[in-house]
């Protein structure tokens, strides 16, 4: 069951995104969204508000203006319970980032302060230490640290919720701080100083992006190599990754049902505000490809899979004028894209080049609906991060000749 959120810090960030947009169209979304936040004290907590903010998202996709759009989405995630109110903050309160900031900030020069002190009590104690011991007292430190507590008897301190998600944050803190290169030297650390001073935040982001991608790709590699994976599993690695698919795709749709015998693995959104359906099935398929009379061609589940797409375009077809009007998405010759298999499952001895070979020859004959394998899914996507990648190392200067 869904947990809903609301509260007045929701509605002053709405009311504040409005001077953000010239559109009559999304200003009329907005209001609404405003007008159910002001019915009563709960702020217009419930479905209906992630509904309206999901509607004002779309109406901005249709403009072109991806940035409200993403803002309405963190909005939508947030009153719907996916997001933790700090994550807004983060992204569209200016003075709460900046105190959470110098939160942080206390908190690593205190760490760092403490760390002076135990290593001026091991020097004072062993004059003779070695940064050996030095390490090998940090490491008894991290150790032990499972057996700290904060006490639950008389003086005991019982952390809010909002506590409780800080130390959370910390804990993403600490993951991000293991990547960064290890600090040998006061020298090496004024440097590294130096550099995060000038980092551009935007190229950071960027760099964040890109290693989230890349983690995102591992899980959907691994749920593949695992032949039990059902359907649902492929489904939560894919899921708001959209860019798995090619850069023709801005944005997956929160909605997956638009009439009510049809619900949607994966709806993606083109540039253009038209529809694009991706149909998920399992990557362990044995009958992939096979081969008849000394020709190689699509098994049934293939094909099982091709008709249930065809069916879901032809609804979507027959209904575009009402979800037009409702959902402002575009479904009117809607395309869609199958999913299903992998060359390592496909037996009868067919290799992975034949495999290949029959889904090129089979797309070649079809207008609307392309059928893929997780293999080609994963291997294009790990070409685009690559080129994405490299794109972000900036072209070095060449060394002038002597």
């Amino acid at each position: 069951m869904a947990t809903f959120r609301s509260g007045f810090t929701l509605w002053r960030m709405v009311e504040a995104a409005k001077e953000l947009t010239g559109h009559a169209s999304v200003l009329e979304r907005i209001e609404a969204v405003l007008r159910i936040m002001s019915v009563d004290r709960t702020y217009g907590k419930g479905r209906s508000l992630v509904d309206a903010l999901e509607n004002v998202a779309r109406e901005a996709i249709l403009h072109g203006d991806l940035e409200l759009a993403q803002r309405f989405q963190r909005f939508a995630g947030y009153a719907g319970g996916e997001l933790f109110l700090e994550v807004l903050e983060t992204y569209y309160d200016e003075e709460a980032r900046q105190r959470g900031e110098e939160f942080m900030r206390r908190l690593v020069a205190l760490g760092a302060d403490q760390a002076v002190i135990a290593l001026d009590v091991l020097c004072r104690d062993n004059p003779d230490a070695t940064a050996s011991d030095a390490r090998d007292l940090f490491r008894g430190i991290a150790q032990s640290v499972d057996h700290l507590g904060l006490g639950t008897g008389e003086g005991g301190i019982q952390l809010s919720t909002r506590e409780v998600r800080r130390l959370q944050q910390y804990g993403h803190m600490e993951v991000l701080l293991r990547t960064l290169p290890g600090l040998a030297s006061a020298e090496a650390a004024r440097l590294m100083g130096d550099v995060l001073a000038d980092v551009d935040a935007g190229i950071l982001a960027q760099f964040l992006e890109l290693k989230a991608r890349r983690a995102a790709l591992e899980a959907l590699g691994a749920a593949v190599e695992d032949p039990a994976s059902s359907e649902s599993a492929l489904h939560a690695c894919l899921k708001n990754q959209e860019w798995i698919f090619g850069g023709a795709y801005v944005a997956e749709l929160a909605r997956r049902q638009y009439t009510p015998d049809t619900i949607l693995d994966i709806p993606l959104l083109r540039a253009d505000g038209s529809l694009h359906v991706v149909e998920l099935k399992r990557a362990c398929i044995k009958d992939l490809v096979i081969r008849r009379s000394g020709h190689l061609m699509l098994g049934a589940p293939a094909h099982h899979a091709v008709s249930q797409s065809q069916n879901y375009l032809r609804t979507l077809d027959e209904n575009r004028r009402t979800i037009l009007a409702d959902h402002g998405v575009d479904t009117r010759r809607a395309s869609a894209t199958v999913v299903i298999g992998h060359s390592r499952y496909v037996s009868g001895g067919i290799t992975p080049q034949e495999v290949a070979e029959t889904l090129r020859t089979y797309n070649t004959h079809a207008s609307r609906i392309e059928v893929i394998t997780y293999e080609t899914l994963l291997d294009s996507a790990a070409r685009m991060l690559a080129l994405s990648s490299a794109q972000q190392v900036p072209n070095s200067a060449e060394e002038p000749e002597a």
